[in-house]
């Protein structure tokens, strides 16, 4: 297993709300557990991965993340069990989109 951790900062677009979970890590694939977090604007991820050595894929895929959402005061833990890039973005998504209402095409 492989610890990742990410920060960025100067978040603009808080969240509301309770914790959100989506995804399971038992079926193969991924989970990612989404709650608010004072933060001073930042947006913390950490990555529990299986898969050891994809560190600069995994930058990349919490950089777009973070271009498209810009979340603040939030902190996110993903725990893997070898999810492709594009399942990442996708739990990612309906994490966000379930604690704002809106949809990363419709995000500014």
């Amino acid at each position: 297993m492989e610890t990742l951790k990410y920060r960025f900062e100067q978040g603009r677009r808080s969240l509301a709300g309770m914790p959100q979970l989506v995804g399971v890590v038992g079926s193969g694939n991924l989970e990612v557990l989404i709650e608010p977090s004072p933060l001073q604007g930042a947006c913390e991820i950490e990555v529990r991965t299986a898969a050891v050595g994809f560190g600069a894929t995994w930058q990349a895929v919490m950089a777009d993340f973070h271009e498209r959402w810009s979340l603040a005061d939030a902190r996110i833990s993903i725990n893997d069990m070898g999810a492709t890039p594009a399942v990442v973005s996708l739990r990612l998504d309906q994490a966000v989109e379930s604690l704002t209402g809106a949809f990363s095409k419709d995000v500014p």
